[in-house]
């Protein structure tokens, strides 16, 4: 089985808590996905995150609906989560969510370690779409991220200049 790694990081500039908790609720998934993949969470939510929490959902690939099922196998807040694939279109798929607190805000990384299913033919699936539209996902999310926190950090700016009466 071939193994396959993206790696994501990105920068926001708020603290710690405020970001990973942004990312704990998995609620906030519908957000950052493109809405091509039409993403459904099927677990009731509130979903409180800790370690063997399991999330059911949905996505739409190439015209299918595919049921993911995602096991928290790591929870250490606000520093790091990981989620694994129970069941879902891959063969395995484990991603790392890291949380650095560095100079003015946050460091944020995403490490996705994937297999693909069919063998040969999914490494060329791989090679000529999966690979791509992976990237693609994870440029929307960084998008939608940089977006949501802008207004989060102009809102406190707002908030701030409110409260000193200027």
């Amino acid at each position: 089985m071939k193994i396959y790694e993206l790696n994501e990081k990105q920068i926001i500039k708020l603290p710690i808590e405020v970001v990973f908790n942004f990312f704990s609720k998995p609620e906030n998934l519908a957000l950052i996905t493109p809405s091509k993949l039409a993403f459904k969470i099927l677990t009731p939510t509130p979903i409180v995150m800790t370690n063997g929490t399991l999330i059911d959902y949905t996505i739409c690939l190439i015209g299918f609906t595919v049921h993911w099922r995602t096991l928290i196998t790591k929870y250490n807040p606000p520093y790091d989560f990981v989620d694994e694939q129970i069941k879902g279109p891959y063969t395995f798929w484990h991603h790392i969510h890291t949380f650095k607190e560095i100079d003015g805000g946050v460091e944020i990384w995403d490490n996705v370690k994937y297999a693909i299913p069919m063998g040969i033919l999914g490494g060329i699936l791989h090679f000529i779409y999966i690979r791509n539209d992976l990237k693609k996902i994870f440029s929307h999310r960084k998008t939608v991220i940089n977006n949501l926190f802008l207004n989060v950090q102009n809102f406190e700016k707002i908030k701030t200049v409110g409260e000193l009466g200027l």
